[in-house]
């Protein structure tokens, strides 16, 4: 009786080291097979499986946050849905229950995902802006920003950015191309002024600028003004930045460049040459146009190099030139999206456009940005109709969440709960921990949140399930990962 009652103490004690040493942890999967953020509790336990070490005491770049952005197109669709769908898309969005999106962005004046051109200054040679109106918005946009302001418990940061000046401020005269004529140099500086002053009568607070959507052009798109490097920092340095200083707005955060990465060395080089160039510039604004794969990491790093402590923000992405396809979810685990590149790229760049499976370019996108100091990733439109628009241009593209006015019906894509698996989990003020991996095929990042939750993303591209071990410090678990999946793994803060 003596030995077997020693021996049952022991187990006991083994028992309770183990539970001690277990690593708590919650799990939410999106996968190929139909999961959609759901919550995982059981796993299978292997002998060989992957280690994942997370090294909190490794902390890099402070996340600024994720979301998407407000368009006249969603706006205007969202007015055409009925009460409990418009709802559900933007609790979907901001709501607790939802992508909890923290970081999105607008446009200044028209774009390509607007029902037609139109300027808050319509009246041409008026330099002054007495005849500044934001009443176009008031119908769609205002409304749905102030809506979603509603339904966000923990608020968000909007960033705004104008695709073009009015024509009448240009050396062409049209709403394409051109660049900004030098007499009109402070007029634009003080559109920005009276534009971040009119939201904010609105009650909506603008917390950043770029200074201009995509700089290189669209000559014969939709809307865009030219600038080069020196251009764009000498109308930076002379005229916004002092304008907003002078008009007690310098806490409005200006990003320069703001279009592809692949240009980002030669932008930077010229935004923080030195203390005068740099002075206004909170940052620097990228898109991933470039390549369906390439995350460009050289340049993302050099850019980070270049200014450490400005913020570097994806400011737009999207899958382009492509149709949605309408609760059709294998297409978005599928090798068939295409791009601008696919058909038009030069033949030089056409090795970085070829197909690519959206879900992972989404993934892969992020977690690479992430892993190369970007601390804020906004998408483009949050909402499109089946055709891909509205967009005067006829430039259709692909939304996280697709709506249909005429039957009043919405289909959350899995872009959606792609975006979800980060926005929700890996909250602003969140700082980038290191990790340690053994399998290179899983594309992974971690985050340690403000209320000290660890949150890691984890992307499997294989046809295969991987087990992986994960450890923090001198605890572990076990966790599979689905095929064709991405998974989210929260460790609550009372265990890290």
């Amino acid at each position: 009786m003596h030995c077997k009652s020693a021996g049952l103490i022991f187990l006991i004690m083994l028992i309770s080291c183990s539970a001690k040493d277990a690593l708590e942890i919650q799990v939410y999967e999106t996968s190929q097979a139909g999961h959609q953020l759901t919550r995982i509790n059981e796993f299978k336990t292997e002998a060989n499986a992957t280690e994942l070490a997370i090294i909190p005491e490794e902390k890099y770049q402070t996340i600024t946050g994720f979301g998407g952005s407000f368009t006249e197109a969603s706006a205007y669709l969202l007015n055409q849905l009925g009460d409990e769908n418009r709802s559900k898309v933007l609790e979907a969005y901001f709501g607790n229950s939802g992508a909890r999106y923290s970081l999105t962005r607008t446009h200044i004046n028209s774009c390509d995902f607007s029902l037609s051109n139109y300027s808050y200054a319509p009246v041409a040679g008026d330099r002054e802006l007495d005849h500044f109106t934001i009443d176009e918005d008031r119908a769609d946009i205002i409304p749905m920003i102030k809506d979603a302001m509603k339904i966000s418990a923990d608020g968000f940061n909007i960033v705004a950015s104008p695709w073009t000046a009015p024509p009448w401020m240009k050396d062409n005269d049209d709403w394409r191309g051109g660049k900004l004529l030098p007499e009109y140099y402070d007029t634009w500086a003080l559109f920005f002024s009276k534009y971040i002053d009119a939201y904010k009568s609105e009650g909506i607070d603008i917390w950043g600028l770029t200074v201009e959507n995509e700089p290189l052009g669209n000559d014969n798109n939709w809307e865009s003004m030219h600038y080069s490097p020196s251009e764009m920092t000498a109308f930076v340095q002379n005229h916004l930045g002092p304008k907003l200083e002078t008009t007690g707005k310098n806490h409005v955060k200006i990003l320069g460049y703001d279009q592809n990465r692949e240009h980002l060395n030669e932008w930077v080089d010229e935004m923080f040459k030195n203390d005068a160039s740099a002075k206004y510039f909170a940052g620097t604004a990228v898109h991933w146009y470039a390549s369906t794969f390439e995350i460009f990491a050289d340049a993302l790093q050099y850019a980070h190099t270049k200014a450490p402590d400005k913020h570097l923000i994806q400011t737009e992405a999207c899958v382009d030139a492509e149709v949605p396809k309408w609760r059709d979810d294998d297409w978005y685990w599928s090798k068939e999206g295409t791009d601008w590149g696919w058909d038009w790229a030069p033949e030089k760049d056409k090795h970085l456009h070829p197909k690519y499976v959206p879900v992972y370019r989404y993934a892969r996108d992020i977690i690479g940005c992430l892993n190369n100091w970007v601390d804020g990733w906004i998408d483009w439109n949050m909402v499109l109709d089946r055709k891909g628009g509205p967009n005067w241009f006829e430039n259709w593209c692909v939304a996280p969440i697709i709506v249909d006015p005429a039957s009043d019906e919405v289909y959350l894509t899995p872009i959606y709960y792609t975006l979800a698996h980060f926005s929700k989990y890996i909250r602003p003020g969140a700082q980038r921990i290191g990790h340690k991996q053994t399998d290179q095929d899983l594309q992974v990042t971690a985050a340690q949140n403000p209320d000290g939750s660890i949150a890691i993303v984890i992307l499997n591209e294989g046809n295969r399930a991987k087990s992986l071990a994960l450890s923090l410090h001198d605890r572990s678990s076990q966790v599979t990962v689905s095929a064709q999946a991405i998974q989210t793994i929260i460790i609550p803060p009372t265990t890290t």
